[in-house]
Parts: structure tokens; sequence; C-alpha cells
């Protein structure tokens, strides 16, 4: 223990906490509280029920006016959740909130012990650890940045469009990034949403032509981000703009260029329509695109490959809107808060060669069917198959890439009802016999059970039972020029062949390709899953442990409409509590520099994860910039001549801490048996 001036000794408060049965079901909370008691410099020690509550707040801001406390421990749950609320009520008792230590018996003891006497005298050690720590505490300052008042948002799928949306409605600067030519994302390309059966592109267009017309809105669509730097209320991002041959300022839309392409017919497959129609080198994606101006394919366009294009395009333009040497653009722009929401993936059903998708042309993905049930899909809502036929029965497959231990674990949420949405859709626009083939349905959301009772109503079949296979084997005369759905009917117990003219494969949601690269880039977390991750899944569902950068959408799991909007609010709101109170307050425990012990030999200027350090030319010596440093510790772990120390971290402390978790049994000065 250190030696204290005589004019402040050291006072230390200790608090235990019950957390109801989490911690007091499994450790002996008032045994730990005695124990602590008797500690060195321990002027008090109390146990409560509930120490986050404002009366367990209250009791520590007492004792630090009535007994003259000049150091507080709290042994209780996760730091991660009450650390900041315990700093506060230290500060409010008169303390500087920084001559405080937190130790985390809930999750570290009681939850992984089944035995009430070790877990016990682990919470004694644990405590005694972290009173032996706060000792050796020093006052520290916060410290505070100023906040850009502008915002991005990348991804304008409808999460990001919404987002952008908020934050321009509420006064802000905001730059919109999406990678594709138009904005919309996948909601653009469905027919109707369930399960009110509402036209998608009814409630979509509205949204997409505000953020066109918002004054607050910078569109910037055909364009990547590619570097971001700085930190919390300073972003530095630089943007890629990819040429599109057209002049944005200069194309009103009018699609006179697209018919008069040297293409007679488009020999590439559309996109946007997923390959079941073709498009020429230059076009719109979809009617209702926004931005309403066209682009040209530079892979596919006979000026681009051989030069030797009679550029009818350019010549039938009488707006000069055509620019064939039109140059990819570098834009870098100051943000303060940042809003990924880059969507998903629909799973590749390829990579289940059994049920006949990429062998079978009557084998369907979901996101086809949408696409030609839709009246500006590939077939003006009319529904041909591939070999012209049209289906008299269809079975649709649910779970496709999802509940898969063998492909995803988790449920993609959405699956059901849109399988749902598509039975009736097929039974609305055929007339044919559908059958789904779930192995559970769910239908959680608000309206979802009316939904999935509707469909009982209207002869839909349900087969519950995880399909085999889907073949064009034909057992019998009637399975003949049938694809032949094998499935096991778990309700009747018996294995099923039910022969259809259309398969449907109700894929599920994934993380996109290239997910690790922009978490990577913006400096967050992927789960196991490969969805980003939140801070805290109850929480702080849409934060990161990146401050100032936000999720919103499927890009943090698998969610359907109205939970991606409802997430990209909040996501919203997060970022204008930030621009709104016009600083941040940092995190002291940073690394720093002794430069006395700094001999520049700049190994520490690679490891840092956050960019933080950087080398003082005219001194020779790093520098660690506070703002962006996150007190990982890499650094100070790394630093061959220990020049690099940090904030609630230094030496003295940590080596007190393992003192007190090493301390004799019979610590005689604790004057108690352990």
């Amino acid at each position: 223990m250190p030696d204290t001036d005589s004019s402040h000794p050291l006072r230390i408060g200790f608090y235990i906490c019950h957390c109801g049965h989490n911690i007091a079901g499994t450790i002996d909370v008032a045994s730990v509280a005695h124990y602590a008691a008797a500690l060195p410099h321990v002027s008090v020690a109390r146990e409560y029920k509930y120490m986050c509550s404002d009366p367990g707040q209250e009791l520590i801001q007492k004792d630090i006016r009535d007994l003259e406390l000049n150091r507080i421990v709290v042994a209780s749950c996760s730091p991660l959740l009450h650390e900041h609320t315990f700093r506060q009520a230290v500060e409010k008792g008169g303390l500087n909130p920084f001559f405080f230590q937190m130790v985390n018996i809930r999750e570290d003891v009681s939850w992984v012990n089944d035995n009430p006497a070790a877990a016990t005298v682990k919470a004694k050690d644990l405590a005694r650890a972290a009173i032996f720590r706060v000792s050796h505490h020093r006052a520290l300052d916060k410290k505070h940045v100023s906040i850009h008042p502008d915002a991005l948002v990348v991804g304008a799928g409808i999460a990001g469009i919404h987002a952008a949306l908020t934050l321009a409605n509420a006064g802000k600067k905001v730059t919109l990034v999406e990678r594709e030519p138009t904005i919309g994302g996948h909601m653009a390309m469905f027919d109707k949403t369930f399960p009110t059966l509402d036209c998608a592109a009814c409630i979509l267009t509205p949204k997409m032509s505000a953020v066109r017309n918002h004054p607050n809105i910078r569109l910037l669509s055909y364009s990547e981000v590619k570097v971001v730097g700085g930190y919390v209320g300073n972003y530095k991002v630089t943007i890629r703009r990819k040429p599109r041959y057209i002049k944005e300022e200069l194309c009103v839309g009018c699609m006179e260029c697209i018919e008069a392409c040297v293409y007679k017919e488009g020999k590439t497959p559309d996109e946007f329509n997923q390959g079941l129609s073709k498009r020429k080198p230059i076009y719109i994606p979809f009617p209702q695109a926004t931005p309403q101006v066209v682009v040209i394919d530079p892979a596919t366009c006979i000026e681009f490959k051989s030069g030797h294009c009679k550029k009818t395009c350019v010549s039938v333009c009488d707006r000069g809107a055509v620019d064939f040497s039109q140059k990819e653009e570098t834009i870098d722009i100051d943000v303060g808060t940042i809003i990924l929401a880059t969507g998903y993936a629909t799973f590749d059903p390829k990579r289940l060669p059994y049920y006949g998708y990429g062998k079978y042309p009557n084998v369907y993905s979901s996101l086809e069917v949408e696409r030609l049930v839709n009246a500006s899909g590939p077939t003006a809502g009319e529904l041909i198959l591939r070999d012209g036929r049209h289906p008299k029965t269809v079975g649709i497959i649910h779970c496709v890439g999802s509940r898969d231990r063998n492909t995803n674990r988790w449920c993609s949420r959405t699956c059901c009802m849109y399988s749902l949405k598509l039975a009736h859709l097929l039974k609305e626009h055929t007339e044919a016999e559908v059958y789904n083939f779930y192995i559970d349905i769910r239908a959680a959301g608000k309206s979802y059970e009316e939904f999935y009772d509707k469909l009982l109503e209207e002869n839909i079949h349900f087969v519950r039972g995880r399909v085999a296979e889907v073949t064009d084997w034909a057992a019998r005369p009637s399975e003949e020029g049938k694809l032949v759905i094998r499935v096991e009917d778990t309700l009747i117990g018996v294995v099923r062949r039910v022969p259809v003219d259309m398969v449907v494969l109700a894929v599920g949601m994934e993380p996109s390709a290239d997910a690790q690269d922009v978490r990577r880039m913006f400096n967050i977390s992927c789960s196991t899953e490969g969805f980003f991750l939140e801070r805290h899944p109850k929480l702080a569902p849409v934060d990161t442990f990146t401050d100032g950068i936000f999720i919103a959408g499927a890009c943090q799991g698998p969610k359907d409409i109205p939970d991606s909007v409802a997430q990209a609010g909040a996501a919203a709101a997060q970022a204008l509590t930030l621009i709104d109170t016009g600083e941040v307050e940092l995190e002291p425990n940073t690394a720093y520099i002794a430069e006395e012990f700094c001999s520049g030999c700049k190994s520490c200027l690679g490891i840092c994860p956050y960019t933080a350090i950087t080398r003082d030319e005219i001194k020779g010596k790093a520098f660690i910039n506070e703002a962006l440093c996150k007190g990982c510790g890499t650094c100070v772990a790394a630093c061959p001549s220990g020049a690099i120390r940090q904030h609630l971290f230094e030496d003295d402390q940590i080596f007190s801490e393992i003192d007190g978790i090493l301390a004799d049994d019979n610590l005689t000065t604790a004057g108690v048996e352990r």
C-alpha cells in the first residue's frame, strides 16, 4: 500500500451489490463486505441490494461527504454497463471520478461459478486487489473535442434513406453515399411488402425523391468510401466517384440515348432484374431510379472495347450529356458522425446443389420471383417460366441458407413472411396450387399472424418438414415434365413426393461480401456471423465500439423493413444527440509519451490499430493523439524503452493490483481470516 500524506490519509469506501440473486445467489455478500472492512485504509464497507439504483448511488455520495472518503471501490456487475454510472456518483459526491475502481463479481465470479465457497473466496481476492489498486489512482481531467455538424450515411437502401432524411429534416447537412447507380437497395426490387401488401415502389419512391430534392442532402450515387481517418466528431473521409460517362447535371433521363444505342437488343444480364432480362451498355436500372440519370457500362460498350462505335448516343443527346472522357473523381469531406447502412447479401442457392438451382431452369430464387411478378419486371408482371409455360403448381421451400448447420445457423427473420407473401402473389397471378415447405412458421411482427391466417383461408398448402431434394426424376406418369420435391411431412410422419412446375427457394440474408473490408475501414467489429457488431445488443443496438459511428438496417443483422426503418431512426437520433451536444467527452485512459525515455525508434507507429501515433520529426519522438487513442494498451506493452504509458493503467496501479491478488491468505494487516 502507498504512503499517504498525513493531511490527506487514504479513506476508502467499499460497496458490494447483491444484484438481486445474480450475485448474492452465489457469493456470500455479507462475508465479502466484512472482510473488506478490515483491509488497510478502508473506512467503510457496505452491502446493498442494487448499488446502481438511485438509493445505492446516493449512499456512496452521502458517505463521501459524511465520512470524508477519497477513494471508492464498487463490486458489482459489468463495468461496460455501470462504470460510467458509478463515476458520475463519485463526481456528484465531490471526488474526482477517477478515484474509483470497479470489480466485476457477476460475470467474472457468480455467473461462472457454482461453488458458493469458492466464489466467495474469489470475490474477496478481487475486492482486495481493487482496494490495493485504487490507492494509487490519480486525479485525471476530462478532455473534450468539438463535433463537426455534418454527417455521412453510407448505403442508400431504405435504412440509409430514412437515416439521411431524418438528419436532413433536423437541419443537418448529410452526404449520402451509394455504390450502385441508383438508391433504393433491395426494397426497390420488391413487388409488394408484407403484411399490408403495399406496393414497394409506391412507398419507397416518394422517399427516394425526397432524398434527391432535399437541400440538406448531397447524394453521391455510383460512389464508394475509400479512406476513413480522424476520430469522433472530426472524421475525414475520401470518397471515390466512379465515372458514369454521363454528365449528371445535364442528363434529364429522357432515355433517347438508350433507344439510339447500336445494340438493338441488350446482351448483358440485367443486374436489377436478377439476370432474367438483358440490358444495353447504356441503361437506367429501373424506371423510378434516383437519380434519373443513365449510366454507361464500359465493360460492354463498343466505344470502350474497340473505339469504333458510331456513338449514336452522343449524336441523339441534344444536351451534350454523354461524355466518354469522364474520369474517376475523388472527393474529400469532413463529418462529425457516420451511419453505416450497407445492407445485406442474399444467400446463393447454388451452394445447395440438391435444390437444383442453376441445374433446373424452373428453380428460382425468391428475389427472382419478386422481379417476375413485378409490373416493371422482365415479363411485365406475367409469370412466364423459363421454358415458356405458366405454372399450375408451385413449391416454395423455406429456410434456404438459414437455420442450417451446413450454411448459416441464424434465422433470417423475413423468409417466412415473404414466402407467404409470394404464395399469395403467385396464387393471385396464376391461380396455381401453391405449397409452402417450412420448418416452423415465424410470424412475430404486428399483423403477421393475421396474414398467415389469411393465407390459410386462400387454400395455400403448408407442409412441415425440411426438403431433402428437388429432382426431375419421374417415378409415375403424373410426375412427367415436373420437378419433384421430396420431403418428410413431420405432421403425418411420411415421406412425400410433390410434383410441381416451379420451385421457389426462400433464400436467407447474409453479411455483404465486403463486410470485413468495410468494418476494417471504419474500425468497427463484426459478430461471429459476420454482421456488424453493436456496442450492446439491448441497450446500445445502433452504437458501435468506435465513437461517432452508428449502424442501421440489415448490416447489423437480418431484419424486415419496419425494423430497418426504426433502427435507422434510432441511429439518426444518436448522431443528432452527438452533433447537437457540440462536443464529446473522451475517456482519459489514453496512452501518453514520457518523452525523456522515448528513443524515437518508430516501433510503435505501425502497431496502433487506431493510427493514433505519429512521429514528431522536430523532436524525433513519438506523439499520441489522445482523441484517436482508445486505450487498448498495445503500444504500452510493445514499447521497448517503456516510454509509452497509460492513464489508469500506470505501473504502480497494475503492480499493486497484482500484489492484492497474490497477498498472503493470512493478511496480517487485515486482521481477519480469509
